[in-house]
Formats: C-alpha cells, structure tokens, sequence
C-alpha cells in the first residue's frame, strides 16, 4: 500500500471523529500543564476529585480487570477453548492500565513526580502508596504477557521463546497484584465515613470494588470479543460465529455467578451498616436504580441468556454491566460523595474533553497494534503453539 493509498484508507467517519476529538483535546491539554488545574476544570477544595479520578482512574482500573480475568482462565485453569480471547483481552487491559496512569497526570498536574512513590517518598502510611506500587507492578506483569506477540511481530524468536516461559508467572503475580489494588481503591474510601452517603459507604468497600472488577472485566472481555469480530473480520475469519457465540455464553455462566454474589453482598452491607430506613429517601431510590437496575438485572441476564443460549442476550448483559460498573465509581466518588454539601460539582466540558481524548487514544492505539501485531490473528510461524 503506498502512502497516498494508506493516508485514502484512514479517511473514514470514525477517524474524522478522532481527529476532532484530539484537535480540541490537545490545546486543552496544553493549558492544563500551563494554565494549572483550575484552568480547564470546575475541582475546588470542596469537590477536589471530578471524572478524571472517577471515570479515568477508578472505571479505567475496573474495566481493564479484563486482562486477569482470561489471563488467569487460561494460564491457571487450563481453560484453552478461550484462547482467542486472550491477546485481545491482554492488550486491551495493558492499554487500559497505561491510560488510567497518562490520566492521573491530568489529575496530579506533575508528571515528573509520578515515580516519587517509589524512589523519592515512600508514603507507607497511604493506601494510595500500596495502589501506586501494585498498578506499577501490574503494568509490568501486563506488558510481559504483551511480550509474546510483540517478539513474534520483530521476529525475534529467542526473546519471544523466553517471554513465552515468563508468562505463566507474570499471570499468577497480576491475579495477585490486581486482586491487591482493586480492593485497595474501594480501601480509600473507608477514610471518609462522615463524607459518602451511607448507603455507599461500607466495611465491605473494598470487596465491593473487586468483586465488581471482576463482574465489569467480564463484561468487557465480551464487548471487546464482539466488537473486534464485527470490524476486523479479516483477522477473525478463524473463529466462526458459532464458537464466539460459545465462548460468550461460558463467560455469562461467570457473569451471572459473580453478579448475583456482588447483589447480595451489597443487601449485606445495608443491613450491616443498619441502614434500612433510607432506602425510603430519594438517595435510596438512586441506590436502587444501581443495585437492582444494574447488578440483579444483568445477572438474571446472563442467566437467561445461558439457559436460552442467547449470545445476544449476554452481549446486551455484558454492556449493561459495565454501564453498572461505571455508575457505581461514579456514584462512590462524585455524585454521593459530598453528598450533603450546597457545593455541587459539574464537570467543566474541557474535563470531559479530556476523558473523551483519552479513550480515543485507547482505541486508535488498540486498533493500530491489532493491525500489525498477531493479536487477533496467530502468527504463521507458531500455529498450533499454545501461546
């Protein structure tokens, strides 16, 4: 393809809608290392974390479970009828971890700083000290199971048969390490009793955020499956419908397991905290649109969706629960924390720029890496290898 043919090909709808996006986003993003903070967003002393901690940090982290999730179905349970969902999965959560940390420095505004923790200050009494050492941790471990299918794309066979040989450790370290920090970040919030609304506000926070993690990395794993089978049809020709749709509808059996624990354990934290009498108030009315609208419907989703063995379905269960999973973060770190005060936060819309440029980069980064590396595809020189 020459240049002119290539540059022809990238002119699309989808990346004029790109190009718009990083067109605003990066003149925002320059003001806001020159301009400070306040300059592109409405945070204050009162309301110091807006979408770039709730959606960009604690839905980014959630979302990329993902990675762990097939990591550990494959390497540690042998389950190797899902290999065609693991690179795919793989990259998606190395991509993730490595926007929620390009996103904390919109946040942080001193990207130099950022390897302070473990070099300079060492904050041993922070739980944010524990998170930034694990999702540090966890990139590495992610970025070595990336290795595989990097080698095989430079043809350095060697380096790809020694990364080969690491990933089975580097998958049991990041089911350590992720299980640490995605709870660690429900952690956080246990220091602030007297600022979330009851109803959010639980011993069991931290349970709460894994266990979500989980339900929310299930659900992108088939939402990314379906959305790669849809349009790189030309790198997915291998599997037939018939097998995603198989593959699928084994993820919902976990779905609607993990989901109906994660209900329960929530119905367990109202009655611990004894909170009963406000569930009658409009906050409790909030709180039931997100339990029941979006934990106990998708699981009895998924389990439709297994006994009538509708992959649709479970498709349309996987969206609904990572919407759920994003309206919790939400909820825990923006809509009802502060929830008393006059103050209310609304992000400014060059903050949203910002997360929007963000996750663009994520896509127009996953789809260039999946169009040159053997990701979707399995390299010609390693077929019927296990890897």
């Amino acid at each position: 393809m020459t240049p002119r043919e290539y540059l022809k090909s990238l002119m699309t709808p989808g990346h004029y809608i790109a190009a718009l996006i990083l067109a605003v986003g990066i003149p925002v993003t320059y003001q806001r290392f020159t301009g400070g903070i306040g300059a592109i967003s409405n945070l204050t002393d009162a309301n110091p974390w807006g979408i770039w901690i709730g959606i960009d940090v604690l839905c980014g982290v959630a979302l990329a479970a993902g990675g762990f999730i097939i990591g550990s179905i494959y390497h540690i349970f042998g389950m190797h009828e899902y290999k065609p969902l693991v690179r795919p999965a793989i990259l998606t959560g190395f991509l993730g971890y490595a926007l929620v940390v390009f996103g904390l420095m919109f946040d942080l505004g001193r990207p130099w700083r950022l390897p302070y923790p473990m070099v300079w200050s060492f904050g041993t009494s922070s739980v944010m000290f524990e998170v930034g050492w694990c999702v540090a941790l966890y990139l590495f471990c992610q970025f070595i199971e990336f290795w595989p299918p990097l080698f095989e794309w430079i043809g350095a066979k060697r380096a790809r048969a020694f990364a080969v040989k690491l990933t089975l450790g580097a998958t049991v370290m990041a089911v350590v390490l992720s299980t640490l920090h995605q709870s660690s970040l429900g952690a956080l919030f246990l220091i602030m009793p007297s600022k979330l609304h009851p109803l959010w506000y639980s011993m069991y926070l931290p349970v709460f955020f894994l266990i979500s993690a989980v339900s929310g990395g299930i659900g992108m794993i088939i939402f990314e499956a379906t959305m790669s089978h849809r349009y790189f049809k030309m790198q997915t020709g291998h599997l037939s419908h018939r097998e995603l749709d198989k593959l699928i509808l084994g993820l919902a059996k976990g779905g609607a397991l993990v989901l109906y624990l994660y209900f329960w354990l929530k119905i367990i934290g109202v009655a611990h905290e004894h909170q009963w009498a406000l569930i009658a108030t409009g906050w409790g009315a909030w709180w039931l649109v997100e339990v029941v609208g979006f934990i106990l419907l998708p699981a009895f989703m998924f389990l439709f969706a297994v006994r009538r063995l509708s992959p649709t379905l479970a498709r349309i269960a996987a969206v609904w629960t990572v919407l759920g999973l994003i309206l919790n973060r939400v909820n825990v770190s923006i809509i009802a924390l502060n929830w008393y005060a006059e103050e209310r936060y609304i992000p400014h819309w060059k903050e949203i720029t910002v997360t929007l440029m963000i996750i663009t980069i994520g896509v127009l980064v996953f789809k260039f890496i999946v169009n040159r590396m053997p990701i979707l595809l399995q390299h010609p020189d390693y077929a019927g290898d296990s890897h």
